[in-house]
């Protein structure tokens, strides 16, 4: 792989979001100048860690993931493969740095949460969907059923939350997808299908968007099940504050606290490869060395990437989106078109710069033979990310009901499976996960909290994540019928020639 390629196409995803807020920094929402300093240096500490982790993940995650699958369905023991798919997905969820730092969030706004038993309930319905998700592909039971049963139970369940909770609970399925976890269940996914007699390439992909919904039907069901408790502090969910810090921070407390996410997002994976490696893999000392290398790779960008989140970048979204969202509200008119047009904006960047996004894109463009161009599917995933984040700027400052978007835009979803090819269907419902990474966690969810500090900013500020994984369903899958559309006229032009 050509780490200056890698290093020139990170920096192409990254330098526009730093142009942009720049700019409104030094114009219309002005930020202390020191402020921007760090937002610039942390910019280029984004790209770095990028652009290693990528590397890593090609030499070390990718390759390990798609040999466990290929192994473990060569056991030929359908029990085990499950089994190990439940371990696999509960651990490095339960580990994942992303959901401790969700469950503090969640914790802020409903005090009487269990941070314990709400952990556990996510990474318990991680595992159980990937479960799900394998046996589909061992059984060659069809994507969409298997997502449109799920989406219907998970929508009945809804329907017994309180709205205060709705947006937890489908936040939560972007917050498990993270950065070394995603890469690692695609290619678990992709190795399983190579395996089994008579798969085709609809089998590799659908796996991480089949586990994004575990996480939201477990949160939705302890929501149901602590209803009352949720009812009785009504006012206090309203008055709660999901509170962005921007205080500023030493250097060794930021790389002390950055390093424990690093490695416990790694840890789970590479015990799970020395465990591999003993059982499954028996590979040769120079494989070993080279998974090994791949592994610091992805650690070193890892811990790069979140030094540039956490030491900067995230602060300027919560005090831009607060600039931009208190003055859409004390002055309305194009105070109120700007914040709107700046999260499209940034949505439309913002995504091209997550790591899981890298991953699928290659995945995808491997998968199908160069005939599905990254691109092209980076296109119409910035697109569908800018219309959410558009949406959650819209709802950060007016405060409509989530689910006034959410059930209309998953039913459209559920249609637009009727019509679009299943490998598309797959790569829509993978998309959704992917692009709700660290950096639409941190900076999109910076600002939007910053956004509604005049409005609800304890309830509110969640759903964003909701909408970030909604909308790339809908896209995805409109880019599914255009290709299709355009593959029968290319199929009728050639017989006619």
């Amino acid at each position: 792989m050509n780490i200056l390629a890698k290093f020139k196409e990170t920096a192409v995803s990254v330098l526009p979001v730093i142009l942009i807020v720049l700019v409104l920094g030094l114009t219309v929402a002005p930020l202390e100048k020191i402020f921007l300093a760090r937002f610039v240096l942390s910019g280029f500490f984004l790209i770095i860690g990028l652009t290693l982790f990528l590397l890593g993940v090609d030499l070390s995650i990718q390759p390990m993931g798609e040999r466990a699958g290929a192994a473990l369905t060569g056991k030929k023991s359908l029990t085990l493969l499950l089994a190990v798919a439940f371990v696999i997905g509960f651990i490095v969820t339960a580990a994942e740095p992303d959901i401790q730092v969700f469950g503090d969030q969640v914790k802020g706004v409903f005090p009487f949460i269990n941070k314990n038993i709400f952990t556990f309930a996510i990474a318990t319905g991680v595992g159980l969907f990937i479960m799900l998700g394998l046996l589909r592909t061992v059984l060659n039971l069809s994507l969409k059923i298997t997502i449109l049963i799920s989406y219907v139970i998970l929508f009945a369940v809804s329907y017994f939350v309180p709205q205060a909770f709705l947006g937890i609970a489908f936040d939560s399925g972007g917050a498990t997808t993270g950065p070394m976890t995603v890469p690692f269940i695609m290619s678990l996914g992709i190795g399983v299908a190579r395996v089994m007699a008579g798969k085709d390439e609809n089998s590799s992909f659908g796996l991480t968007g089949i586990a994004s919904v575990g996480p939201v039907l477990a949160v939705l069901i302890y929501g149901t099940v602590t209803a009352a408790l949720i009812a009785e502090s009504g006012d206090l969910a309203a008055s709660g504050q999901a509170v962005s810090s921007v205080a500023a921070v030493s250097v060794s407390s930021l790389i002390k606290t950055v390093f424990h996410e690093a490695i416990f997002s790694i840890l789970p994976i590479f015990a799970l490869f020395v465990i591999f490696q003993f059982w499954l893999f028996k590979m040769t000392a120079r494989q070993v060395i080279r998974i090994v290398i791949g592994f610091v790779y992805a650690f070193s960008g890892l811990l790069v990437f979140l030094i540039g989140v956490n030491g900067g970048f995230s602060q300027a979204g919560a005090q831009l989106g607060r600039i931009l969202g208190q003055n859409a509200l004390n002055f309305g008119g194009w105070w109120y078109v700007l914040l709107i047009v700046t999260g499209l904006v940034l949505g439309a960047i913002i995504v091209c710069a997550e790591p899981a996004v890298w991953v699928l894109s290659e995945q995808v463009e491997q998968v199908s033979g160069g005939t599905i161009k990254r691109k092209m599917l980076l296109v119409f995933l910035s697109v569908g990310t800018a219309v959410a984040i558009a949406i959650a700027m819209w709802r950060a400052v007016s405060g409509f009901n989530l689910k006034a978007v959410l059930i209309p835009g998953y039913a459209l979803a559920m249609l637009l499976m009727i019509f679009c090819p299943a490998l598309f269907s797959g790569i829509a419902f993978d998309s959704g996960g992917v692009a709700s990474g660290p950096l639409t966690s941190t900076f999109v969810l910076s600002f939007t909290i910053g956004a509604a500090t005049g409005g609800d900013g304890g309830t509110d500020s969640f759903g964003v994540i909701a909408l970030v994984a909604m909308m790339p369903l809908i896209a995805i899958q409109i880019m599914g019928i255009v290709f299709k559309i355009k593959q029968s006229g290319l199929s009728k032009e050639a017989k006619h020639v």
